[in-house]
C-alpha cells in the first residue's frame, strides 16, 4: 500500500473496496461495513456502552471503591445514602455502593459461563439435527420439546433443588435449561443450506459430513445464535437473580444482585435503597444486553435487512 494509503480516507477505500485482494481484506472490510451498520443505531450504542461500562466496573471494582463487600458495620446499618456512603448501607452496614460494584463480578461470571456452555450446545445439536435429518433428527428434537416445554425459570429451579445451592449449580441449572432455543435456530438455518449447490459442490469433491458441518454449515449458522445469545443475557441475569432471590443461587455473604434484593426486601417501605438499587443495576444491565442484541440483529441477520 502507498503513503496515501496510510491515511483515514486510504483506509476506508482499501477496507470498501469491492475486490478485495485478501480474503484477511474481505473479513475486515465486512467487519467494518457491520460496524457502520450498527453505529446508525443509537439505541444499540446506548446498549454497547452500558455493556462495556459494566465491564469496566468490574474489571476496575479495587479502583472504584476503597472499601470492602464483607466489612460490617453494626453502627452505621440502613444508613440512608450521602456523600460518604452513595448507596446506603445494608441491613449489616456493608457499603451496598461497594457490594454493587463487587456484584457486577458475579453477574458477567455467570453470564459469560452459561454462554461458553449453551451456545456450542445448541448449535452443534441443531445442525447436526438439520444436516443429518431422518431418526437422528426426530431423536434430537424431541429431546429439546421436552426441555421447552417446561417455564425455564420453573425447570432452573428443579434442577438446582436437585444440584443444591451455590454459584456453580446454578450455572449448570441454567445451561440446562437455556440450550433448547439455540438448537431450534441452528436447525432452521440448517434446514434453509443442507441442499445449497456449494454444500453439494462440497459433498462431490468428497468432503465428508463432519468437514461440511463444521468448515460450512456451523459457520453459517454462527451469527443467528449471536443475536440470540446477546438477546438471551438478559433472561440469563434475571434468572440468576432469580435464584438468588430464592436463596438457591450465590449464598451469603456473596454480593449478588438477586441475594441483594432478597436481603433487603424486608426494609423496602422505609430503607428503600437497600432493595431498589441493586434492582436497578439489574434492570440497567439487562437494558444494555436487549439494546446491543437488538441492533447486532440489525447487522448481522441478513432478512433484517
Amino acid at each position: 500500500m502507498t503513503t496515501a494509503a496510510h491515511t483515514p480516507e486510504g483506509w476506508r477505500e482499501w477496507l470498501n473496496a469491492a475486490a478485495p485482494r485478501s480474503r484477511a481484506q474481505a473479513r475486515l472490510g465486512q467487519a467494518y461495513q457491520s460496524w457502520r451498520g450498527f453505529r446508525r443505531n443509537p439505541l444499540a450504542i446506548v446498549g454497547l456502552c452500558i455493556i462495556l461500562g459494566l465491564l469496566l466496573v468490574a474489571a476496575l471494582a479495587p479502583v472504584l471503591t476503597n472499601q470492602s463487600p464483607f466489612a460490617q458495620e453494626l453502627a452505621e446499618r440502613l444508613r440512608a445514602p450521602d456523600g460518604e456512603h452513595w448507596f446506603g448501607m445494608d441491613e449489616l452496614g456493608r457499603d451496598i455502593f461497594t457490594r454493587i460494584i463487587y456484584g457486577a463480578r458475579i453477574t458477567l461470571m455467570i453470564v459469560v459461563l452459561v454462554a461458553i456452555i449453551v451456545a456450542p450446545v445448541g448449535l452443534i445439536v441443531g445442525t447436526t439435527a438439520g444436516y443429518f435429518g431422518g431418526w437422528f433428527d426426530v431423536v434430537l428434537m424431541r429431546v429439546t420439546d421436552i426441555f421447552l416445554a417446561f417455564p425455564r425459570l420453573i425447570l432452573a429451579l428443579a434442577f438446582v433443588s436437585a444440584l443444591g445451592p451455590g454459584i456453580e449449580n446454578a450455572v449448570i441449572a441454567i445451561a440446562l435449561t437455556a440450550w433448547p432455543p439455540y438448537a431450534r435456530i441452528a436447525r432452521a438455518e440448517t434446514l434453509t443450506i443442507r441442499n445449497a449447490d456449494f454444500i453439494s459442490a462440497a459433498r462431490m469433491s468428497g468432503a465428508s459430513s463432519l468437514r461440511i458441518l463444521f468448515s460450512h454449515v456451523i459457520p453459517l449458522c454462527l451469527s443467528s445464535v449471536i443475536v440470540r445469545v446477546t438477546l438471551d443475557m438478559a433472561g440469563i441475569i434475571l434468572i440468576a437473580a432469580g435464584l438468588g432471590f430464592l436463596g438457591l443461587g450465590a449464598q451469603p455473604p456473596s454480593p449478588e444482585w438477586g441475594a441483594m434484593i432478597a436481603s433487603g426486601r424486608k426494609f423496602l417501605l422505609d430503607q428503600w435503597w437497600v432493595a431498589t438499587l441493586p434492582g436497578l443495576a439489574i434492570c440497567t444491565v439487562s437494558l444494555g444486553f436487549n439494546l446491543l442484541g437488538d441492533g447486532l440483529r440489525d447487522v448481522l441477520d441478513p432478512k433484517q435487512q
